[in-house]
């Protein structure tokens, strides 16, 4: 049986969180959302420290990671995972408002897995996320690692 892992979803806006949990909740996904609003808390959360010290012991399926936030940005958090030797193999996902040429350019020689630029229209911004978590939630088969 497939573990079931959970999405980590860095949004520092609230009305795009709150979209993204609609779209992966519309198709029914067993993967428990975990949503944090920087990249501090990012990555804390991915180290088990501060609030998350406690949490379960496993790395989530996909990370969809904002790029414009406070205090940490994505380029900046995809970074340190890539440099983790703990992390490096998580998916990472830029899930962005950013159509910068720089930052798209700067995710993909980070590592990242897939940048996906969130639609303007309602629909299709929906649409979007669905498909980013079936594919990386359900679909994409992940190495075991350990989470420790």
């Amino acid at each position: 049986m497939k573990l079931i892992r959970r999405i980590l979803l860095v949004e520092d806006d609230p009305k795009d969180t709150e979209l993204i949990l609609e779209a992966l909740s519309e198709n029914n996904l067993a993967n428990r959302v975990v949503t944090v609003s920087d990249g501090v808390e990012a990555l804390e959360y991915l180290r088990y420290e501060g609030k998350f010290k406690l949490r379960e012991k496993e790395n989530p399926a996909v990370i969809l990671l904002d790029i414009k936030m406070p205090r940490i940005d994505g380029i900046e958090v995809l970074r340190e995972i890539r440099k983790d030797d703990k992390l490096k193999q998580l998916p990472v996902v830029m899930l962005t408002s950013s159509r910068e040429e720089p930052d798209l350019k700067k995710s993909y020689e980070l590592g990242a897995n897939a940048f996906v630029v969130k639609p303007v229209d309602f629909k299709e911004f929906i649409d979007a996320v669905k498909k980013i978590g079936v594919f990386w939630a359900v679909i994409n088969e992940m190495p075991q690692q350990s989470a420790e």
